[in-house]
This record gives C-alpha cells, structure tokens and sequence, in this order.
C-alpha cells in the first residue's frame, strides 16, 4: 500500500539486523524513516493481577517498545497506530494524542486516513491513487 503511494517503506522485520538487537536496529534505522506506521494486532491477552476477570487482548510487549522508540525519535505526529477493531483491545498506552486509525478485516480500510496523515506530515502522496 505504501508503495503504491511512492513511498519506500522500512519494513522493520525484513530488515537485516546483522547481530544487533531490536533496539540497536531501531537506532540504526531512525535517520531514514521520517513516519512510522505501527500495526496493533491482538495476540496477546492480558489482565491486571489478581483480575483475570478483566482479561483484554493486547498487542506484544515488543511492539508497545518499538512504539515507544518510534515517538522518542519522531514525535506523536509522525506516528500512526494502525489497531484492529473488531475485537475488544487495550491500547498499548494511555498516552494521549496519538493517531490511532481503525481497521476491522483489512488495513487497506484504513488507507485514506493513514495517507492523509502521512500527507499532512509533508511526505507527497497523490490521494486520488489511495
């Protein structure tokens, strides 16, 4: 979808890490990426101690890291959450102001909103082709 939009994307797990750790990977990469698009899946569950009662599905502890390293170096403008709706989850922060876009099968359901806050980030996407 990014291509299509002539954007290059850095997929962060096609990436070689050449030995380094998903941290040093990430610093590596940071220089080249100017947006960050995070996909909030649901695969892991959840819940408070001793309240499994209030058990959620929640995205990996990883990808809640990742997150976090992305808003360091990009700031929340420049960071989208792409999370999937049809299923009840908790998101992985409360931080507020973050630019969480919903999806309920496909991501391409989220494609104008993504684009446009790519777009109004000043990366040219042409929104006619999205």
């Amino acid at each position: 979808m990014l291509r299509r939009w002539g954007l290059e994307p850095l997929i962060f797990d096609q990436i070689k890490s050449g030995g380094q750790t998903i941290i040093e990977k990430l610093e590596t990469v940071r220089a080249e990426a100017d947006f960050a698009v995070v996909l909030a899946t649901p695969d892991d569950e959840g819940h408070r101690k001793e309240h499994p009662d209030e058990k959620a599905f929640r995205v990996r502890q990883n990808v809640v890291l990742e997150l976090g390293m992305m808003l360091a170096i990009l700031g929340r403008p420049k960071v989208a959450v792409l999370l999937k709706s049809d299923v009840q989850m908790e998101r992985p922060s409360d931080i507020q102001g973050l630019i969480y876009i919903s999806y309920k099968d496909s991501v391409g359901e989220a494609a104008l909103t993504l684009a446009k806050e790519i777009h109004g980030q000043g990366m040219p996407i042409d929104l006619h082709r999205v």
